[in-house]
C-alpha cells in the first residue's frame, strides 16, 4: 500500500490538478472474435490457461 501512495505522490500535477480535467475516456471500438484469433488460442485449456 505505501508503495502505491508513494507512485500515486509522483503523478504530474497536470493529472491530478482539479483546473485540467482529464478528457472525457472514447467508447471502445466494437470488436468480434473471428476464427482466425479463435484459433491461435485452441488448446490451451490442456495447459490450465
Amino acid at each position: 500500500m505505501s508503495e502505491l501512495i508513494e507512485d500515486c505522490a509522483q503523478l504530474p500535477v497536470v493529472l491530478i490538478h482539479p483546473e485540467h480535467p482529464l478528457p472525457v475516456p472514447r467508447d471502445a471500438a466494437p470488436w468480434q472474435v473471428d476464427e482466425r484469433c479463435a484459433h491461435q488460442v485452441e488448446g490451451l485449456a490442456e495447459y490450465g490457461v
